[in-house]
Order: structure tokens, then sequence, then C-alpha cells
């Protein structure tokens, strides 16, 4: 039997996947569908059974535990922060998908959104990245900070949507079984706890424009996004299937934890506690806290689930550098090897970097900016150095000194 391929995705021929021949050129089933898709649109008449099918295959494959082993290979620490966002995303995708299969008992599962906490550059995006790409579902990160309430200057909540429309080259059904990551969510929080006299139409407002979406309910916006007009053309998103997960750093929350713990005490007899006994972490945190922080109760409601993410060690640093699958030194190696220079670098430099990084205070986002400061003069004479060796030393990191250049057992120091 001849090895036929389509001319389009370069697909082999089968049994659930044909292709159909014309003058020495091949189309295979889902080219032709896709082809219907970009001519024809969406329309009703077209069976979409293959998308929920795949996406359905996919979540099948992937337990709670696979899941997190898949995150675990480009994100370092935060087990139970992983844990509890395997969980989560498996449950949605099973309910969705899952649900025909079990007796129709007319019981509806709920969606359960989750809320990532973590100081900055701990992995919040990274996660929703990650789980998107394994689940090959569109995924839409937003920025909370940029949102303001219907009418007002900024974008409207809607607009997020949009951006998972436009994640899913324009297939709705698709879209509406996306993930959606709202960023900086905590940039949104009320001034006080108190209702306030003006109307806050950045911080409240927002938090008010969200909470149907999150919850689930049929939301027309704009396809091509921007504000909405009467005489407008709309397209109907369901957000019942969406996956809402917010992140953000909530600088300050740690205070309320102290308070509530009651740590500053006055009077004789008080125990005066360390600064290591006064650590507090956000696996402390409970939905109440949140409120005082500056969210509404119905929004937090919303968010079922709170999953802390614990700041990054040294010892993780080091790790984030050189571990996962996408990890910086392995890109800088790829950089350096299109050259035909090979690059390494000395535990001590490694250490260095990371030390470094937290002295900035910017989590594991701080690595690659002091990368990049001390690799710009190596990189920039990088062509004249083909068929060298790079060695990255802890002088290079802490002193600016220059890198060693090794070749065929001549080392010399530029």
């Amino acid at each position: 039997m001849i090895n036929r391929h389509c001319s389009f995705c370069d697909t082999g021929e089968s049994e659930v996947n044909p292709l159909i021949a014309g003058n020495g050129v091949y189309i295979c089933k889902n080219c032709v569908t896709s082809a219907y898709k970009i001519m024809f649109g969406d329309e009703e008449n077209l069976d979409d059974s293959q998308n929920k099918e795949l996406v359905d295959a996919v979540t099948k494959l992937m337990t709670p535990k696979e899941l997190n082993n898949f995150l675990s290979e480009y994100i370092i620490g935060q087990e139970r922060a992983r844990k509890l966002l395997s969980v989560a995303v498996y449950n949605h995708y099973k309910r969705i998908f899952k649900t025909d299969n079990v007796d129709n008992d007319e019981t509806e599962i709920a969606k359960s959104n989750v809320l990532l906490i973590g100081p900055t550059g701990s992995g919040k995006t990274l996660m929703a990245q990650t789980i998107a790409r394994v689940l090959n579902v569109p995924i839409a990160i937003a920025d909370a900070t940029s949102l303001t309430e219907a009418g007002y200057v900024g974008e409207d909540v809607e607009n997020i949507l949009t951006k998972l429309l436009q994640a899913a080259d324009g297939d709705v059904q698709k879209a509406q079984q996306g993930i959606v990551f709202i960023d900086e969510v905590d940039k949104i929080s009320r001034m006080s706890e108190n209702r306030s006299i003006t109307r806050d139409v950045s911080g409240e407002g927002v938090q008010q424009a969200l909470l149907k979406i999150i919850e689930g309910s049929i939301v027309n916006i704009p396809p091509k996004g921007g504000r909405k007009h009467p005489n407008q053309d709309f397209t109907s998103i369901d957000t019942t299937g969406i996956l809402f997960i917010c992140g953000g750093a909530f600088d300050g929350l740690d205070e309320i934890l102290k308070k509530k713990q009651g740590e500053n005490v006055l009077g004789f007899g008080q125990d005066k506690k360390t600064k290591d006994e006064q650590k507090t972490t956000y696996d402390m945190v409970e939905p109440d806290d949140l409120v005082h922080y500056g969210l509404i109760p119905e929004l937090v409601g919303r968010l079922p689930i709170i999953a802390s993410l614990s700041e990054i060690t040294e010892e993780d640093m080091v790790r984030i550098l050189t571990e996962p699958k996408n990890s910086l030194i392995k890109q800088y190696k790829k950089l350096f090897s299109i050259d035909k220079v090979e690059l390494n670098f000395e535990d001590d430099a490694l250490l260095a970097i990371a030390k470094k990084s937290l002295k900035r205070k910017t989590g594991a986002r701080g690595l690659r900016a002091i990368l990049e400061e001390n690799m710009i003069d190596i990189m920039y004479e990088l062509p004249e150095y083909s068929g060298y060796e790079v060695l990255i030393t802890k002088e290079v990191i802490e002193d600016g000194e220059n890198p060693v250049y090794i070749k065929k057992q001549n080392k010399k120091t530029a």
C-alpha cells in the first residue's frame, strides 16, 4: 500500500482520516472540515463533534496525577498549588464531557473556578499557560488593571472573552471550552471594606461586572473587540464551560493574616515571637481574609478553590535555571549552539544568579534579566568564537569579569 500524506497538514492516510486524491495532491478529512469553516463559517449544520472528541480524549488520558506530573516538568516546587490546580482542571473538564456517561439524576455539577495567590515571579501565569498547553484548549490571559466598568475609559470586561475567541481562531465552540486567566486581580480590590461613596469604576465596578461572566452566562461580545454599538453584530458565548483562573500577588495580605493571628499584642506576660515565628504563609488564607483585603464577597464565593504559591527559595531558583524543559540555561545553550559555541555554567555561577535574583525580590521572572545583563557582551562577540566552549564562572556574575573560552584543550581568557 502506498503511504500517502495530506498535502496541507502532512497527516498520514488512515481509516479514521481518509484522503481525497486530486491531480497529484491529497487532502484529509480534517482539512476539508477546516476549509469549510473558513469559507462558510461555523454553521449549525457543521458537526463539531470532532473538536469535542479531541478535548474529551485528552482529558480522558490525563488524570490529576498525570496533569501534576506534566506541570512538574515546567514548574519547580509549588506542590500543593499544582495538586489543587490539577484536580480543579480535571473536575472541570470531566463536568463538561463526562456527565453523559453517568445516570441522569438531574444533578448539575457547579463550576469550580480557581484563585492563585502568591508573590510575584512564583509561577502563577506559567501554571495557567502550561495547563492549557497540555489540554490543547485556547487560553486568554488578561490584565485586570486595564479593566473598567462598562461606559468608562478603559477595557470592558467582555473584551476578555474577545481575546479567548481570537485565541480559538474564531471558533465559538472551542472558545466555550477554553481557559481565561485574569492576572493582577488583587489590583481591582475596592479602596476599603466598606462601600465607597464615590463610584469605584476600576475596582469594585470591575468586580461586579465579572460576577455573571465567571459564574456562567451567555454574553454578547463584539467579535473584534472594542466598545459595543447598537447596530453592531455580536457573537454569543456561553461562559458555563469556561474555566476562570484568577491570580494576584495580594501584597499586604500577610498583615491581615498577622492581625488575625493576634501577633501584635501589648501588655505584660506576653510571649514575644521571633521573626521566623512571625512569618505567615498564604496557606492560611481564608475567604474572609480576601473580603478584608478588598474583594467583594460575591466574587470570592465564585472562586471556591484558593491555591497559594510559596516564595521561591535559593535552591528552587537554581533548579528553575536548569531543570524545566524550557529552562533558561537550556534556552541560552541552544542560542549559543546555533553559532556552534558550547555554553556551560559552573555551579557557583548558578548559585550567584539565584542569590542576585532573591536580592531583587522579583522571583523567577528576574532570572532572565540577570542573565541578559551578564551575557550581552559575550553574545555581542559570539560569532567570532565558533568552535569554542564558553564557561561562565562565579566571577562573571558577581564581578562582571570575562568568561573562560576553551578550544581543543587550550584555555585562554578573553
